[in-house]
Order: C-alpha cells, then sequence, then structure tokens
C-alpha cells in the first residue's frame, strides 16, 4: 500500500492491517512523517516533531507484532496530541513563551490512556495560548492554516489538531474543548469532533483554569474512530474529582448506521444569533437528510439568552488566578490578541463570578426540558464558516453589528450545561470553506450523539473528501 493510501487509512482500519501484517507500525509512523514533512510547512499544524522517539516506538510496536504478543485497540497506530496536553518527556508549551522549553515528567490522563491503547505520539499540534482564544494563533509560532484555504484560519484552540487530521498527519488528535475548542475546528476543518459529557474523560488542569468547562476529546475523519478512542480514553481517575464511571458498553456499539425513530428538534438561531445565509442553508439540507434517515425533525424557535458573557467571566477569572504568581512574567510575553483578557478580568468580582455560575443553571432551567421530548438538538455549529487569518471573526454577521467572539454562541451552551456535543461536516459555502452541523445530546447520552452521527456518516460519507492542499 502507498504511503499516501497509508495515511488516510482510518485508526480503525489501520490498527486492522497492523494486527494482520499487512501494515508495519514502521511503514504507518513513516507515511504520516513524510505526509508533515510535505505540507505541515504551509499548515504550521505539528509543532513540536519527535521523529526519533517515535521511529523508536514503531520498531519496538513492530516487534511485539512479529512476536505474536497480544495488541491493544490502537497498537501502531499514529497519533497527535494537543500542546495543551502534558506529555512525559516531550515539550509541551502550551502556546505559551513562559513554557517554551516546559518539558513535563508525567503524562495527563487522555495521553497515558492512548499510550496504554498501543498508540504512538508523532508530534504536538498548535493551539492559542492556554487555550484562551478560539483560534490556533500564538506568539510561539504563530498561526495554523485552514487546510481546505490557507488563507484562513483552522479554528482553536485545537486548530492545529484539525490540521492534522484533515491532512492526513494521524488519523486521530487529542483535543480539549472549554467553549467550542473541539466543535469549531472540527467544523472549520471538515472533520468530526466530539466534545463528550463534563468528566466523561478525565482530565488534571495544568495550570489551573477551564475547571467547571473543559472537556476532552478527540478529533478524527470518521465517527467510530472517535467511538473508539472514547472507549480508550473514558472512565475514572483518581485525581479528577468530576471523573465519571465506565458506562458499561463500547461507543462503537452506537455506531449502527440506524437512526430511525429518534426525535430531534432543529433551531438555526440559537440564542436568536444570526446565521451567514449559505451556512444557514447548507445545514437546513442537512436536517432534511436526518428526515430521510427516519428521524422525526421539528423546527423550533428557543427564547434562549446568549451565555458567552458568563462563560468568559467564568474563563478569565480562572485564568487570573491560576496565572497569578507569573502575572507580571505573563504580560511581557502575552500574545497580543489575550493581552486585554488581563485588564478585563481585573474589573471582575466575585458578584460577577455567582452571576455567571449562576447563568448556567438558570440556562439549564430552560433548555433542560427540552431533551425530555427530543433525543438531540441539532443547530449550526458556528454561524460562520473559518475566519481570516490575523482576525477574531467578524464583527458584522448578515448585517447585523455582533459583540466580539458571539460566532461562539451555538457552541458555549453545552461547555455551560456539561452536554456531549459533536459537530460533523456537512457541506461547503461559495468558497469551497467547510460547514459544520452541531448535535447536542443528552446529559450523560454521548451514545445517541454518536448514533446520529454515524447515521448521517454512512448515508453521506466525508471521509474521502481531502482539503485541495493534500492533492491527488
Amino acid at each position: 500500500m502507498q504511503a499516501s493510501e497509508i495515511c488516510f487509512l482510518s485508526a480503525e482500519q489501520l490498527a486492522a492491517e497492523i494486527r494482520a501484517r499487512r501494515i508495519s507500525p514502521v511503514e504507518a509512523v513513516d507515511a504520516v512523517l513524510q505526509q508533515a514533512d510535505r505540507l505541515n510547512g504551509e499548515l504550521n499544524a505539528i509543532v513540536t516533531r519527535t521523529d526519533e522517539r517515535t521511529r523508536q516506538q514503531a520498531r519496538d510496536a513492530e516487534a511485539a507484532v512479529m512476536r505474536g504478543d497480544a495488541l491493544p485497540p490502537l497498537w501502531g497506530v499514529p497519533i497527535t496530541v494537543k500542546d495543551l496536553h502534558l506529555t512525559a518527556g516531550i515539550r509541551t508549551t502550551l502556546g505559551s513563551k513562559l513554557f517554551e522549553n516546559f518539558i513535563p515528567q508525567q503524562d495527563q490522563p487522555i495521553v497515558e490512556r492512548l499510550k496504554q491503547a498501543g498508540a504512538i505520539i508523532v508530534g504536538k499540534t498548535n493551539t492559542s495560548e492556554f487555550g484562551l482564544i478560539p483560534l490556533a494563533a500564538n506568539a510561539l509560532f504563530g498561526e495554523s492554516c485552514n487546510p481546505w484555504d490557507t488563507r484562513y484560519n483552522t479554528g482553536g484552540s485545537s486548530g492545529g489538531a484539525a490540521a492534522a487530521v484533515a491532512c492526513g498527519m494521524g488519523p486521530l488528535a487529542t483535543a480539549s474543548d472549554g467553549g467550542g475548542s473541539i466543535r469549531i475546528p472540527a467544523s472549520f476543518c471538515g472533520i468530526f469532533g466530539l466534545k463528550p459529557q463534563m468528566g466523561r474523560v478525565p482530565h488534571v488542569p495544568f495550570p489551573r483554569g477551564w475547571e467547571s468547562l473543559s472537556h476532552q476529546g478527540m478529533l478524527s475523519r470518521t465517527v467510530r474512530d472517535t467511538a473508539l478512542a472514547l472507549d480508550v480514553i473514558s472512565g475514572p481517575h483518581a485525581l479528577d474529582r468530576w471523573s465519571l464511571p465506565k458506562v458499561g458498553r463500547s461507543f462503537l456499539d452506537a455506531c449502527t448506521g440506524d437512526a430511525r425513530g429518534l426525535r430531534v428538534a432543529w433551531c438555526a438561531r440559537l440564542g436568536q444569533l444570526p446565521v451567514e445565509t449559505e451556512v444557514y442553508h447548507v445545514c437546513e439540507q442537512a436536517v432534511k437528510r436526518f428526515e430521510q434517515l427516519g428521524c422525526s425533525v421539528d423546527t423550533l424557535e428557543l427564547d434562549l439568552p446568549d451565555l458567552g458573557p458568563a462563560q468568559q467571566t467564568i474563563v478569565l477569572c480562572e485564568a487570573a488566578v491560576g496565572m497569578q504568581e507569573r502575572r507580571a512574567e505573563w504580560e511581557q510575553t502575552i500574545f497580543p490578541p489575550t493581552r486585554k483578557m488581563l485588564p478585563n478580568a481585573d474589573k471582575l468580582t466575585y458578584y460577577d463570578l455567582v452571576r455567571a455560575q449562576w447563568a448556567r443553571e438558570e440556562y439549564w432551567e430552560k433548555i433542560g426540558p427540552l431533551f425530555d421530548e427530543y433525543d438531540a438538538l441539532l443547530t449550526p455549529t458556528a454561524p460562520i464558516t473559518a475566519t481570516l487569518n490575523g482576525t477574531l471573526g467578524p464583527k458584522v454577521i448578515e448585517g447585523r453589528a455582533v459583540r466580539a467572539l458571539s460566532w461562539l454562541g451555538h457552541v458555549v451552551p453545552a461547555n455551560m450545561t456539561w452536554q456531549p456535543a459533536a459537530s460533523l461536516p456537512v457541506g461547503f459555502d461559495s468558497l469551497g470553506l467547510p460547514v459544520g452541523l452541531q448535535i447536542i445530546g443528552r446529559r450523560h447520552d454521548e451514545w445517541t450523539v454518536l448514533q446520529l452521527a454515524s447515521a448521517y456518516e454512512a448515508a453521506h460519507p466525508w471521509a474521502q473528501r481531502r482539503p485541495p492542499i493534500v492533492g491527488e
């Protein structure tokens, strides 16, 4: 099999080929590293590479295959790790000059479990500084470019991860989502991303911050790959007080390709936020396809508040306290678009923080009853397609002036309510930029989210679409 073909195998397919000795871990790793050599200079997706270490691990993995050892589910599969996730012995910068040369001594739980499952890390992917803005850009490495059009950003903060997966630099990438940071890059880069229920994947924050918002997960090109990874990375952890017990069944079993009988609601403008016309029409067509799959679909207009300001209050308070000891040093090196966050944080009081926490509960009181009637809620993942590099997104959407970062208004609520939510690619705008549709599930119900996404993918597969930068 040619290297270009290996790069676009799913993790599930690649693991099966390795077990059958039709592809070796060395071949798989070499193919992915060659792809990075060819494309990463334009994309800036992977910011730290570990070629020597990676190739040695691939040789060790190949020896185990040839010995006939019992192999865990991701044996020999090359992956990338977001640069917010600690990796023992591998530089972890958190997108900040403060940690430019930081090499952790331990893995975070998501990394530890992927390694135990046999995955091989090929590098660390670009992010925003401490994940604070929804783009992949920082003062240390610069911006990650969208593989569908390099004038645009990947979205963030898991943007380098999304670009790497979209372009065949590993079928799986770790990601995290405190306000859309899995789903926005998935939408902008045309791949699949699931933000699990809070606590489904354990996390030990470093530095402190995002503790009541950040959900850990994966980016992939297929729904089944995400389900396979979720089987590996989910489950309780002694150091995460919010971590959840195992669900008792495989998430892969949710990927039946059948969603008949499920009831879903469709709301195009969550919180009355404006949506670009092209995005609206692409998502509306995708919703009609769910009806063709046998789902019952109701169109709703929901009178819901904008949770963005409350989420930002929580983020700013936690970030300011988490970095208090290094505040003066941080102010000298901070990424310019993030700089204004510090004085804004200084203006906040405990009244503001408590009101922000109450806002999330009041929101749940309004939206929670919806899930007594419906299995899921569909919305656009974002009201826009990818933002131009060098910007934080539009100030006007469909002729209406909007507050900064209001385009996160469809994804932030699921972080505040802790519900599982996914973005699946459903089409393109007239510029050829991907459009994502969001599926928000009931609390603790990743199963139905995966079931719906799998059914859509089976009827309208997307993994064969490759960004122009990849070539034939």
